[in-house]
């Protein structure tokens, strides 16, 4: 989910680079904010955070043999 929204982030920032704008709040939405913004969201997606309970219940962990296993 967090590299969903870094992808967005990173995708506005271009946006707003290539358009030129800032849409009125030159200190809000700069380009270099945005960059930051989605950066740091990509560190904590890939520092593992936000990622969900990783236990079992599953539905593909087997005890013992698999079924259908000759």
């Amino acid at each position: 989910m967090l590299a969903i929204l870094a992808a967005i982030v990173f995708g506005f920032a271009l946006l707003l680079d290539l358009l030129d704008t800032d849409f009125g709040a030159p200190d809000l939405f700069n380009v270099h904010t945005l960059l930051m913004l989605g950066l740091l969201l990509l560190s904590l997606y890939l520092a593992g955070v936000g990622s969900g309970s990783r236990g079992g219940g599953g539905g593909r962990w087997y005890r013992g043999r698999r079924p259908g296993r000759g």
